[in-house]
């Protein structure tokens, strides 16, 4: 594109200079603007609309755990304690989520894991929102993943995320949350992108 400015240049001139001509000064030609006449005022930008990830109608296949899990070999802080509300779901189930916030433990995750009570999750919170990608090295049950916007709306889901598996996986949404929960969980209660959720610390 570069290369080609100058001539672009050049044969936008001669076009011009030989399709240039002599205004027409008749009476009949001559135009007067009103002085009374206004500018439309300028319409208000549209509001950009909510990138959501449109759920599947097929159910996947159900993944299951890992034949074998690694040792769990520990050293980690307690991670923080909430809950959080599926308000929009049939019913506004409510599970107790491990809150992951620090680069430790948004490494950690749900690693070593064996099993996990259905009402429970772990949600991982970041201060932007942007894609975020999540693998299942060395976590040993099935998940769903849950990509949750700043103010609450769910805007992806990913069901029967298979258990260790290290393929990176993401929605094309930008999230600040990331909420795990059993592999089925969603599904189950009714739970979709375009809902929102409700934390509480």
């Amino acid at each position: 594109m570069r290369g080609h400015m100058g001539w672009v240049l050049t044969t936008v001139t001669a076009a011009i200079a030989c399709n240039r001509a002599e205004p027409d000064r008749s009476s009949a030609a001559t135009t007067v603007r009103h002085p009374e006449a206004t500018v439309p005022a300028p319409t208000t930008a549209p509001t950009p609309k909510r990138c959501i990830a449109k759920l599947s109608d097929t159910p996947p296949p159900h993944a299951k755990k890992a034949d074998s899990c690694p040792r769990d070999p520990g050293g980690m802080p307690p991670a923080g304690q909430g809950f959080v509300s599926f308000v929009d779901a049939p019913g506004a189930p409510r599970i107790a989520v491990e809150v992951a916030t620090t680069p430790a433990w948004h490494e950690r995750g749900l690693m070593y894991r064996t099993e996990m009570p259905d009402d429970h999750g772990m949600l991982f919170s970041w201060e932007t929102e942007q894609r975020r990608t999540f693998w299942m090295h060395d976590t040993c049950i099935p998940l769903d993943l849950l990509y949750v916007a700043r103010d609450g709306t769910i805007v992806g889901v990913l069901e029967e995320v298979p258990a260790m598996d290290e393929t990176p996986r993401a929605v094309p949404c930008p999230a600040a949350h990331v909420l795990e929960v059993n592999a089925g969980y969603t599904r189950a209660h009714g739970i979709v992108p375009g809902q929102k959720l409700r934390i509480e610390s």
